[in-house]
C-alpha cells in the first residue's frame, strides 16, 4: 500500500460512530444503567437471581423494519435479523434448553433492530482486494503484515432486546450499539456486511447477560467458547433442535468467503424454511 494512502488512513477515524438508539420494542426501559465495553455502548439491567433460576428459553424472531434501514433490501434485513436469532440460540444453549417459539418456557427473548447504517461497498471492496494482494505478496515471510481496513463507510447497528417471564414481567433488557472498526471488522462487498457481523456480536452479548446474569462487559478474563458453540459456528448441528430454524452457520465457506470479501448473502442461506425435526 502506498505511503500516501497509509498517511491518509492514519488520520481517519478507525471505527464507525455507534449511536445508541432506543426504540419502542421493550415492555419497559426503567432501570437501564450504562454498561459500555471497549467498542460497545450499552444500557442494561438484569434480575440475576430470577434469570439464573430459569432453565428453558424461547426466541421470538428479531424485528427489523424497513424504515430502520431503507437502503438495505428485504433479503439483507432478513439475513441480519436471522444472524441475531442464530447467535442468540447458539450462545443461550450453553446454559438453557432452547425450545421452539410456540412451546412454553421460563423466559422469552424478543429483540428488534433500532438503527443500522450501510457499509460502503466500494471501500470494503478496496480493503478486501488490498488485503488479499498483500497476503499474496507476503507469502513465505515469517511475520504477516496486518493491513487495516480503509476506514470509510464503516457500518454500525443498534439493537434492543429483553427477556420476559410467562406473566410478561421483564427480567433482563439491553439497548446495544456498536460500529465496525478498521482493524477488527471483515470488509465484504455488501451494504449489509457490517450489520450482519455486528448482529451476531449482539446475540452473543445478550445471551451472555442471560447465561451469567451479569453484564457481558464486566468480565476481565478470557471466555473460552464451549465445544457446542465452536461446533455450531463451524456449521455442524446445533445442541438444540430449535436452533435449526435459523439455519446453520456458513462455517468454513463463510470464513473463506469473508477473507475474499464475498457478500454474506452468498455464503449464508439464512433462516431455514423447513427446519429438520
Amino acid at each position: 500500500m502506498p505511503l500516501a494512502t497509509l498517511a491518509v488512513i492514519s488520520v481517519l477515524p478507525g471505527c464507525a460512530t455507534a449511536p445508541l438508539v432506543q426504540g419502542s420494542a421493550l415492555s419497559s426501559y426503567d432501570g437501564l444503567a450504562q454498561s459500555d465495553g471497549k467498542i460497545t455502548k450499552s444500557r442494561l439491567h438484569v434480575r440475576k437471581e430470577q434469570v439464573l433460576a430459569a432453565k428453558t428459553i424461547r426466541i421470538t424472531p428479531t424485528a427489523f423494519r424497513s424504515a430502520v434501514a431503507p437502503t438495505l433490501s428485504d433479503e439483507q434485513r432478513a439475513l441480519v435479523a436471522n444472524a441475531v436469532d442464530r447467535a442468540l440460540c447458539v450462545s443461550l444453549s450453553d446454559r438453557f434448553e432452547v425450545v421452539t417459539p410456540d412451546a412454553p418456557a421460563d423466559l422469552t427473548v424478543r429483540a428488534a433492530v433500532t438503527h443500522a447504517t450501510e457499509t460502503n461497498e466500494v471501500a470494503a471492496g478496496v480493503s478486501a482486494a488490498t488485503s488479499i494482494g498483500v497476503k499474496f505478496i507476503d507469502m513465505g515471510t515469517s511475520v504477516p503484515i496486518p493491513i487495516p481496513r480503509v476506514p470509510i463507510g464503516l457500518g454500525d447497528i443498534s439493537i434492543e432486546a429483553e427477556a420476559v417471564e410467562p406473566s410478561g414481567r421483564q427480567q433482563a433488557a439491553m439497548v446495544w450499539g456498536r460500529g465496525a472498526t478498521a482493524f477488527f471488522s471483515t470488509p465484504r462487498v455488501s451494504k449489509a456486511s457490517d450489520a450482519y457481523d455486528l448482529a451476531a456480536a449482539f446475540g452473543e452479548d445478550f445471551a451472555s447477560l442471560l447465561v451469567k446474569g451479569e453484564s457481558p462487559f464486566k468480565s476481565t478474563g478470557i471466555d473460552i467458547p464451549s465445544w457446542q458453540k465452536v461446533s455450531s459456528n463451524m456449521g455442524l448441528a446445533p445442541k438444540h433442535a430449535a436452533c435449526e430454524a435459523y439455519g446453520r452457520s456458513p462455517g468454513i465457506p463463510g470464513l473463506v468467503g469473508g477473507k475474499l470479501g464475498l457478500p454474506p448473502e452468498w455464503t449464508d442461506s439464512g433462516r431455514e424454511t423447513n427446519p429438520k425435526p
